[in-house]
């Protein structure tokens, strides 16, 4: 019932054009390292540049967030997609030059990302706010988690497919994508949001830095987790003289991660978002010790199975929690600060993870992954003795009164 009340308020369209529309992020550091170790015949070079070009999507980020703040998601989104698409035009001319302008150009490209993921979800609050449907945005949440976990899964196989045909092939058909879905999806369905702006002595909205930070932390805990369970299934697929399978079994993990993420749909209302975050951090913990155990006890393939319902859930309560404690006037900011802290953390979970991984093989990894996972139980344990059910390190509930944002969107279906 609630995913079909989604339908109902984002209209029908809105779901495939917002799947493909996320593709190229998923399709991005794949498609940057095939071309340019094609273009240099070093992986070392290769990797570099896509690790500077996560690094630039963590900073470009929160800046395409504020800038979407002050200016719509509608004229901010058309650009992102616009500038990406020249980037990515960029690293393609710079394949057939010197290290410099691949390495410069692969940054660009991760500069200019468009932000779909972080600013979709802030889209959902708003758009139930807006017709006063509240109960709809934990479905909404969940879908969208889900929506990602498969554009992870569907992204590299995709890219996998089209690397058969020429190492050109991956970056071409990610411009066709931001051509194609990402540009009318932001043109279709962002709105054009417009602020009451600030007079005389008003100062712009709080946004709460603790509990952000808190957040952005817990963040990057998942994406040191995604990095360390990528170098451990590579390992594994190169152990098992398979290079191909460690596509297959990390595919494996995202499929499970996305249906625990469509379950959290059904939560009981009850269940408060502190507790949440506390019960589904203990629970990734738990998905990781199975992972480290399972691998020694069984195979790795199974104990990943079994641990990836664990990722989803964790992840959903963060984006509930940020979208609850930001102003209006600066969900889109809050929400890009927290999806940071992805590439950040699983660029650097890949370097401890392979630098174990060389010593001590798929166990080094998953060890990284274990330890991170207790790490981000801690932090959820220390945040919530801290406040003390004061709102401060984590806020739960919703604020009396939130600033007036008034939009409007020329698509028929988000008006009313």
């Amino acid at each position: 019932m609630s995913y079909r009340s989604l339908l109902r308020v984002a209209g029908v369209g809105f779901f495939p054009l917002g799947f493909l529309a996320r593709l190229p992020y998923a399709t991005s550091a794949l498609s940057t390292l095939i071309l340019l170790q094609a273009a240099t015949h070093s992986y070392a070079f290769a990797g570099l540049a896509s690790a500077a070009q996560s690094i630039a999507i963590a900073i470009g980020g929160p800046v395409v967030g504020a800038m979407t703040d002050r200016h719509g998601h509608r004229k901010v989104g058309v650009a992102a997609a616009l500038a990406n698409f020249a980037a990515w035009a960029a690293l393609l001319a710079a394949s057939h030059g010197n290290r410099a302008g691949m390495f410069a150009a692969a940054a660009l490209v991760g500069l200019t990302q468009p932000q779909v993921g972080p600013l979709v979800r802030v889209h959902w609050s708003r758009l139930v706010q807006s017709r006063n449907e509240h109960h709809l945005l934990s479905p909404a949440l969940s879908y969208e988690a889900s929506a990602d976990e498969l554009s992870f899964v569907a992204g590299p196989a995709f890219v996998g497919l089209l690397a058969s045909v020429s190492p050109l092939a991956p970056a071409v058909a990610t411009m066709a994508l931001l051509a194609a879905s990402t540009l009318p999806f932001a043109l279709i369905y962002a709105h054009r949001t417009t602020h009451q702006q600030p007079s005389g002595q008003q100062e712009r909205p709080y946004l709460p830095r603790r509990p952000l930070a808190v957040m952005f932390l817990a963040m990057v805990a998942m994406g040191a987790i995604f990095g360390a369970v990528q170098t451990a299934v590579t390992v594994y697929a190169n152990t098992i003289d398979q290079p191909g399978a460690s596509g297959l079994v990390y595919a494996e993990f995202g499929i499970g991660s996305a249906l625990a993420g469509a379950a959290c749909a059904w939560l009981p209302q009850k269940f408060s978002l502190r507790a949440r975050y506390v019960s589904f951090a203990a629970i990734l913990c738990a998905g990781m010790l199975i992972l480290f155990i399972g691998t020694q006890l069984v195979s790795l393939p199974a104990a990943v199975a079994v641990a990836s319902f664990t990722v989803a859930p964790y992840m959903i309560s963060l984006y509930a929690l940020t979208e609850r404690l930001a102003p209006a006037e600066r969900a889109a900011v809050a929400m890009t600060i927290l999806c940071a802290g992805g590439p950040l953390g699983t660029a650097a979970g890949q370097a401890f993870s392979g630098s174990l991984a060389d010593t001590h093989g798929v166990d080094g990894a998953l060890l990284v992954a274990l330890i991170v996972a207790a790490g981000a139980l801690l932090l959820a344990l220390s945040a919530i003795l801290a406040d003390r059910q004061r709102n401060i390190w984590i806020i739960d509930t919703a604020p009396v009164t939130r600033p007036v944002v008034q939009e409007r969107s020329e698509h028929p279906q988000n008006i009313h």
